[in-house]
């Protein structure tokens, strides 16, 4: 067997499949961040915890041949020489790195998102932060568990990308724009080459060290020493994997607690936009990705919320039964939501220039105030960010055969996948395995870094190997959809005045 461990924004997760990529085990742990002194952040301590008990019932564990590990991307992780942690785990969920990331978008002509690692860094030179002087290691969540588990100091090129920009030759970090970044980072006391604290770039496939004997003891040596590992990646290189969307005019959406497409790249776009970050698949191809830090957070909360109101006046229902019974809802409301717009702004939303979250839902008076179209309201919200951004690359004539979407949003059949299709104005196909998520897509990954022997591409392998003969469904976006969720998007977007007083006056 295979195993992949992914740390999510929810949860922590373990899968392992089989020769035939099919799940044999799966175990979870929940946690949450915690918003301290004006951070998003994990205590990576729980992190551990959770690594031991998505593992905890995994039954014949010597049948595992390689394991990768999955991580919520980007970020900040800074250690100092004997890799302790100089300060709390900063998220790609904050939104405190404005400077930094338009100075650094400048220098390079290249877009530095504020959630990537050189922003935080510069950001912190920039604040004059203590820490700094003491940096010597800079990573993501992915590329610090793996580095417990194996010693080694490296991420998959991914995962890299988001780190430092890579160039699409060496398929390492751009050497250009490092030398840009030493001069620069020179004049706040920075006497080393960057290169040298951040993690080794390696491509899928390549081997990336074995688990040691404390990294073993980690895992409450439930994993044996010497097991094989795969470079460590991000959850948009896995959710990439998971959806067979390596190739050329491939893409795909993951909605969760975040919401993100990845296009990838026949060709590079004509000139720079903050509002599209530019990554790689796995293996290193160029990729155009629309991150929006908002999804399903606050959809949940309302979820919730009727869930609590079931369980007042005494009716049991399950957690999936709630879920299908409001998203199916939502289906028989008014295609443009009958006057109702909902922001899920819980984090800052860098594509509508929010620095900061306030969830807030509005409605004319005379609206349709019913539960179809307050579901319907909450649904098209998760995504309609995303098509802000996804408008862009349609401008620049992006080539795409095929879409995937993959994650929470999918899991009622048919609804999730609706209101995207009538989002981006383009067919949505969903795999049976669009629930298996990261972990599953870094199972295969270490799958793959065994395989690699037998000579074939990734693309190759996935195509020809994973998805070859899975089946799936396709989804035409409605007439009638698209035409309302236009409308929507125009109240959304005037609405927008409103999200930025809320944030400004509602404390």
């Amino acid at each position: 067997m295979y195993l992949g461990i992914e740390f999510g924004s929810t949860r922590i997760k373990a899968t392992a499949i089989d020769r035939g990529f099919l799940p044999q085990y799966n175990g979870d742990y929940t946690w949450q961040s915690t918003y301290e002194n004006g951070i998003w952040t994990y205590d990576l301590q729980q992190a551990l915890q959770g690594l031991r008990a998505a593992l905890s019932g995994l039954q014949n564990p010597k049948e595992i041949q390689a394991v990768g590990i999955s991580g919520m991307m980007h970020g900040y992780l800074a250690f100092d020489r004997d890799w302790n942690l100089l300060v709390p785990f900063r998220t790609w969920q904050n939104t405190v790195t404005a400077q930094a990331a338009e100075e650094l978008t400048a220098l390079f002509g290249f877009n530095i998102p504020q959630r990537w690692s050189v922003a935080h860094l510069y950001q912190a030179m920039l604040n004059g932060e203590e820490h700094v002087s003491r940096i010597a290691h800079v990573t993501t969540l992915a590329g610090y568990i793996h580095y417990l588990l194996t010693g080694v100091h490296a991420v998959g090129i991914g995962e890299a990308s988001g780190i430092f920009p890579i160039d699409s030759q060496t398929l390492s970090y751009n050497r250009t724009m490092l030398e840009q970044c030493n001069k620069l980072f020179q004049e706040f006391g920075w006497n080393r080459p960057v290169e040298e604290v951040f993690p080794t770039v390696l491509r899928a496939g390549t081997p990336a060290g074995f688990l040691t004997a404390k990294g073993a003891a980690l895992t409450g040596n439930v994993l044996k020493e010497g097991t094989p590992f795969a470079p460590p990646e991000g959850d948009a290189g896995t959710g990439m994997v998971a959806t067979n969307a390596v190739a050329a005019r491939t893409g795909n959406i993951s909605a969760g607690t975040s919401v993100f497409s990845m296009l990838v790249l026949e060709k590079p776009l004509r000139r720079v936009y903050s509002e599209i970050d530019m990554v790689t698949t796995p293996a290193g191809k160029a990729v155009a990705m629309v991150h929006c830090n908002n999804c399903t957070t606050d959809l949940n909360d309302w979820v919730g919320l009727f869930g609590e109101f079931a369980k007042a006046v005494g009716l049991k229902i399950s957690t999936n039964d709630l879920y299908g019974t409001l998203f199916r809802k939502a289906l028989e409301g008014a295609a443009d939501c009958g006057g109702i717009v909902s922001y899920n702004y819980h984090a800052g939303e860098p594509i509508t220039g929010l620095e900061e979250g306030r969830p807030l839902m509005m409605r004319l008076p005379d609206a349709d105030f019913s539960l179809a179209n307050f579901m319907r309201t909450n649904l098209y919200g998760t995504v309609a960010t995303l098509k802000i951004g996804m408008e862009i690359l349609t401008k620049e004539h992006v080539a795409i055969d095929r879409i995937f979407g993959h994650g929470g949003l999918f899991k009622t059949k048919g609804v999730g996948q609706r209101v995207l299709a009538a989002a981006i104005e383009a067919p949505v196909s969903v795999m049976e395995t669009a629930g298996e998520g990261g972990a599953w897509g870094i199972a295969l990954l270490a799958d793959y870094a065994i395989r690699r022997a037998e000579g074939q591409t990734l693309e190759a392998y996935l195509n020809d190997v994973v998805f070859a003969g899975m089946a799936g469904d396709t989804l035409q976006p409605d007439e009638a959809d698209v035409k309302g969720f236009n409308d929507f998007m125009v109240r959304y977007n005037a609405g927008l005045a409103a999200q930025r007083a809320a944030v400004e006056y509602f404390k």
